[in-house]
């Protein structure tokens, strides 16, 4: 075998230049360039029906439930094999738990609108089976507009890209009003392609909010950027998602949410209950546990041996939001995660609290 050729500039230029730098830092947060090879994947990659976008890996706003985390976890162990990461994120891989690391240590993905331009050249497999109807959805796994888009202002290359693409269809994810700032980009997207807004809220009580999303903005902001969405024209509406048992399904809290994003134009409402895989239980139960530790022991049971909350729970919460959202006159939608099984509770919701499913 011919041996490797010694590096031009030196092994230690070679392992330097592969690493990811520190490109900015917030508090306790640091900001690591991370160039994309590829930022528009497609069903294929994802396992979804709809082809996704995420400008960044890892999400400052520390919702206790997110189940995006274990995607954060692949980047730092393929930066670790591949011998890229820095002194510093070294550090952070070895001290610090997973879902922290998630928080604490944010991929920038600087070059993606350029990517994405060449991804979506005019002619190309991607961009044809994008005319032909299939979804681009930003913000899968990461906010789009966590405090990392006021500096990198990666979110709004991406738009860019696509107000020059005509005859898409685009959905964006969101907890953030930062969105508003893109209403000129948004607009124009609007008027060539089809978009739609999901802004998240899943309280409008702002302290439980703060205990369970630290650092997201508040549920008061949320709603003024739904209106402010509403009032030039673009489709959004809410994802109450994910409903927490026993923490956030109180009905008459659920009905004022509705009432109040219904008078701010939401054009529909979804809610689902929480989702605990693998990554996120490992975080959320040990929240719990601190948090709201009278829940503690049915959240391990019900949560035990599957992601899902209870069949009935969720045929009960799925038939409360159909009752909300037609009451408020918003289209619903709840996600059951399965149809097996019709015990349909039907007006049986309890006047205080959704029964947690044991």
């Amino acid at each position: 075998m011919k041996p490797k050729s010694p590096s031009l500039f030196g092994a230690t230029y070679e392992r330097e230049s592969r690493q990811l730098p520190v490109i900015g830092e917030q508090k306790d947060i640091r900001y690591y360039s991370s160039p994309a090879k590829s930022v528009l994947n497609g069903a294929e990659t994802t396992g979804m029906g709809f082809w996704s976008i995420n400008p960044y890996i890892g999400c400052a706003f520390g919702c206790a439930y997110c189940y995006a985390r274990y995607t954060h976890r692949y980047v730092m162990e393929r930066a670790a094999t591949d011998e890229r990461m820095t002194d510093v994120l070294g550090e952070a891989y070895n001290k610090l738990p997973p879902w922290l690391a998630f928080e604490r240590n944010i991929f920038v993905k600087k070059n993606a609108p350029e990517v994405l331009s060449r991804t979506l050249r005019f002619g190309s497999d991607r961009h044809l089976k994008l005319l032909d109807g299939e979804t681009i959805v930003i913000g899968t796994a990461t906010d789009p507009y966590q405090p990392a888009e006021r500096r990198f202002r990666i979110t709004r290359g991406i738009l860019d890209v696509l107000a020059g693409h005509p005859g898409l269809s685009v959905s964006i994810i969101t907890k953030s009003p930062l969105i508003t700032r893109d209403i000129d980009l948004l607009s124009r997207i609007n008027r060539l392609s089809q978009l739609s807004i999901h802004i998240s809220l899943i309280t409008l009580d702002r302290e439980l909010a703060r205990r369970i999303e630290p650092r997201a903005p508040t549920p008061e902001s949320r709603i003024r950027a739904l209106a402010r969405l509403r009032e030039a024209g673009i489709d959004a509406g809410i994802n109450c998602m994910p409903v927490l048992p026993g923490i956030t399904d109180n009905p008459s809290d659920l009905e004022a949410l509705v009432k109040r994003v219904s008078e701010a134009g939401a054009t529909y409402v979804a809610a689902c209950a929480v989702r605990l895989k693998s990554a996120a239980r490992k975080r959320y139960l040990p929240f719990i546990e601190q948090e709201f530790p009278h829940l503690a022991e049915r959240y391990r049971n019900t949560y035990a041996n599957s992601a899902y909350a209870g069949e009935k729970y969720r045929d009960g919460l799925a038939q409360f939001f159909e009752k909300l959202t037609t009451k408020y006159g918003v289209r619903g939608w709840s996600s059951r995660e399965d149809d097996e099984g019709d015990e349909a509770l039907g007006a049986l919701v309890p006047p205080l609290q959704l029964n947690l499913e044991l």
